[in-house]
């Protein structure tokens, strides 16, 4: 993992110095809750519905057991014992007060952390697919490069003040685990004819109150030059970008009013023009930040494990955690287990400050003191011996954290919503928890198979309903909360946004409907091995509309 120099260490310092002294200002009356609000927003603090919210930064992901420590005595001290773990690998409590702020700040900061560029409009925490350097179909560790965006667009003073929010994503593997296609700038690592690193470039995606896949920029951007081509992006968008509605301000809409053609024309004209080169990344540079994400000197082991395999033969709970939650790993013998945080009927996302506790030591037991915040609201142990499967999980059920759902319908991912977020019309976490409830059976969930159903609050879509294989939005129609549904989305390589199947459903309805969809899939799907995107993908919306409308017949819809 990265450490911090000295750099670092003097930035955070100073910027919880600056922002403790905005603090007292505002809680003294010297500055008005507008006056503050910019100040708030460039350390991560929201005001949200019935408290202030304090956003943490984890870049790409990554969490030592020492960090996950701390954020469990934060927990415990500042807020009412857990926290949220967000779509953009994020960090988020609650409960937080505002005179607390410079304390956790300073809590932080003695273990690498931060909240910087967690909000307003800046390059947000660039993400990174949660299996980075593990995972056995990668081409390249994208961490490394996720640091050096980070180091780069840390305080930037030309893109401190955007058009709108920034984000950035990066995929090192064959499968899209980091949902590039939904960012801003999307950069999937290859490798061209001669064998050189580069990456294909996307631009342009984005989800809210109009999603949009990104489009490619250019197939091949030579490694060197990354730091240059993003920031010649950039440049193009912060001259260009709408700055007189928020709502078209997004650098999307600027692809689609002027074209990716016009686009690449002002990227690549930009980009080329420059007579600094300073932007150009020297091997050296490379070298030395990736010595920081070498592997660990993990021992050889047999391909499988007989104790797991005995296990999983006589106890079908811990076959489908084996089965759903470990990923197959670059080192013979071992796997990346996820660790799921959508126990039956719980808010998806959210942990304890004794889970967190429990994970710490789980990583430092199991997991070379390392694990990994996923986009899609889970945790990962990233270097586990497959003989150890049986013995971690059984530590995981003690402490509610075992289900072996991951990828099912019951990992669904979902935004606070109306519960705690200012911003939402709608609840998000009691229809997750019912949804759960309704199809957490281990046989039903299994026989559905591949599922992924994401729920937001509002149009701001945290919750990623866009590109959900079910997606359900969650909106304020005549005073009475109303749910739109949407199928065959994803946010993988072959993303696509979700088509709305017609007029929404109520909130007693809204389960019902995705179970209306579940069994029209299941009785028209050519086998088991037909995941539902794909079943969507070959019937189309026809099957799914009749039957979801012609169930909800004379219902106010």
């Amino acid at each position: 993992m990265y450490r911090y120099d000295e750099f670092d260490a003097a930035f955070v310092a100073d910027r919880v110095a600056q922002f403790s002294d905005q603090i007292e200002r505002r809680l003294s009356g010297e500055l008005t809750e507008d006056q503050f609000k910019i100040h708030r927003l460039m350390n991560g603090v929201y005001l949200q519905l019935h408290s202030y919210m304090l956003r943490i930064a984890i870049p790409y992901g990554a969490l030592s057991s020492r960090q996950l420590r701390k954020l469990a005595d934060i927990a415990r001290r500042y807020d009412k014992g857990y926290g949220h773990f967000t779509t953009r690998q994020n960090l988020q409590f609650n409960w937080t007060a505002l005179s607390d702020a410079p304390a956790i700040l300073r809590e932080l900061a003695s273990v690498e952390m931060h909240c910087i560029q967690t909000s307003g409009n800046c390059i947000r925490n660039t993400t990174a697919d949660h299996f980075a350097g593990v995972a056995a179909d990668e081409i390249e560790d994208p961490r490394p490069w996720a640091e050096i965006l980070r180091q780069w667009s840390s305080l930037h003073p030309e893109f401190t003040y955007l058009p709108r929010k920034f984000k950035i994503a990066i995929n090192g593997a064959t499968r899209d685990r980091a949902a590039i296609r939904t960012h801003d700038i999307g950069l999937q690592i290859v490798r061209n004819d001669a064998g050189e690193t580069g990456f294909q470039v996307f631009v342009g995606g984005g989800q809210g109150r109009t999603p949009m896949i990104a489009r490619e920029i250019r197939a091949f951007l030579p490694a060197h030059h990354l730091i240059a081509y993003v920031d010649s992006i950039l440049r193009v968008y912060n001259l260009n970008g709408r700055r007189d509605n928020k709502y078209k301000a997004r650098i999307k809409i600027l692809v689609h009013e002027k074209g990716i053609d016009w686009m690449r024309r002002e990227v690549e004209a930009d980009f080329a023009a420059r007579p600094d080169r300073s932007l150009t990344l020297a091997d050296d540079e490379i070298a030395a930040i990736r010595a920081f994400f070498a592997p660990p000197a993990l021992p050889a082991r047999a391909a499988a494990s007989a104790d797991a395999g005995a296990r999983a033969a006589r106890d079908a709970a811990f076959a489908a955690f084996r089965a759903n939650n470990v990923l197959a790993h670059k080192i013979q013998g071992y796997g990346a287990v996820t660790i799921s945080l959508k126990p039956v009927g719980g808010i998806p996302g959210d942990i304890s400050a004794d889970q967190m506790e429990l994970v710490a030591d789980l990583a430092d037991k199991y997991s070379q003191g390392e694990a990994r915040v996923s986009h899609e609201q889970n945790l990962v142990l990233p270097h586990v011996a497959l003989d150890d499967l049986p013995a971690l999980h059984d530590a995981l059920v003690a402490a509610g954290l075992g289900d072996g759902n991951v990828g099912l319908a019951s990992d669904i991912i979902a935004c606070p919503g109306l519960d705690y977020c200012a911003l939402a019309t709608a609840r998000s976490i009691p229809i997750a928890q019912d949804i759960s409830k309704r199809f957490g059976h281990l046989a039903r969930a299994a026989d559905i198979g591949p599922l992924k159903i994401k729920i937001s609050g509002c149009i701001n879509a945290c919750g990623h309903h866009h590109v959900g294989h079910i997606g359900i939005l969650g909106l304020e129609r005549r005073g009475e909360e109303t749910y739109q549904l949407t199928l065959g989305g994803s946010a993988d390589e072959a993303s696509a946004v979700g088509q709305i199947t017609g007029p929404g459903f109520a909130a007693d309805e809204i389960v019902d409907a995705v179970q209306t969809v579940t069994e029209v899939y299941l009785a028209l799907r050519k086998g088991p091995d037909e995941a539902f995107v794909d079943a969507f993908r070959r019937l189309g919306m026809a099957p799914f509309k009749t039957a979801l409308y012609e169930r909800n017949a004379g219902a106010d819809i």
